[in-house]
């Protein structure tokens, strides 16, 4: 038989290995864990050491229908980056030293959240500051509360109509994975109101890979 042969070759080329013993199962190569603040109480974000956890039911399933579940681009707006879970830890972390200039925002809605969210993340529901294809707000309450989100959340300023967002926050934005469309909304409409595309992130992978790799949730 050959199959036994090419994986003992495999494993001396460090092509793949034997799982990881519990305790032994770092972020990455340099990384054991990252201390964050999430509603004003430390948490330590780790991967799992339960060598028989799986995917959370909500993240088993697959088929989901399109629209409004559609797997989402690459690039979501022009000139937003598009990033992974270490680069979310960096930006938690810096967060959590002081740098008040990041803000990681879960984009879903509070039903969403419950089940789970990322560890110094701030929940922002979508549709708290999305607009109509239109380009508008269906009520003029809807329009108010993104001028409280931008101003109070955000740390813009608005000057007779024109919003500066010179000392605008860096935003991280996410949903529940690459088929969720809430987060790139988002950032559709922070652009059209001239939000910096430096200034705006976009965690592609969500909740369904942040889960997928074993990264520390919390539950408000």
């Amino acid at each position: 038989m050959r199959t036994p042969v090419l994986f003992a070759v495999a494993i001396a080329a460090g092509l793949c290995a034997a799982p990881a013993l519990s305790g032994d199962n770092k972020i990455s190569p340099t990384i054991d864990s990252v201390q964050v603040m999430h509603n004003g109480q430390p948490v330590t974000i780790q991967r799992g050491h339960n060598p028989d956890a799986h995917l959370p039911e909500m993240f088993q399933k697959t088929d989901r229908g399109c629209p409004p579940f559609c797997v989402q681009p690459m690039v979501a707006v022009p000139g937003v980056e598009t990033v992974g879970e270490l680069e979310v830890l960096d930006y938690l972390s810096r967060a959590a030293q002081g740098d008040e200039s990041i803000l990681v925002v879960d984009s879903r809605t509070p039903d969403w959240v419950l089940r789970g969210t990322i560890p110094g993340s701030v929940n922002i529901p979508w549709n708290k500051i999305n607009i109509d294809t239109a380009g508008t707000f269906e009520t003029p309450a809807e329009a108010e509360g993104v001028t409280h989100i931008l101003a109070d959340e955000f740390g813009a300023k608005e000057t007779n109509g024109t919003w500066d967002f010179s000392g605008a926050k860096t935003l991280v934005f996410f949903c529940n994975g690459i088929w969720c469309p809430q987060s790139t909304a988002n950032l559709k409409t922070l652009a059209k109101y001239g939000y910096p595309a430096q200034k705006l992130k976009w965690y592609r992978g969500g909740m369904q890979d942040w889960v997928s790799v074993g990264l520390t949730t919390v539950k408000p």
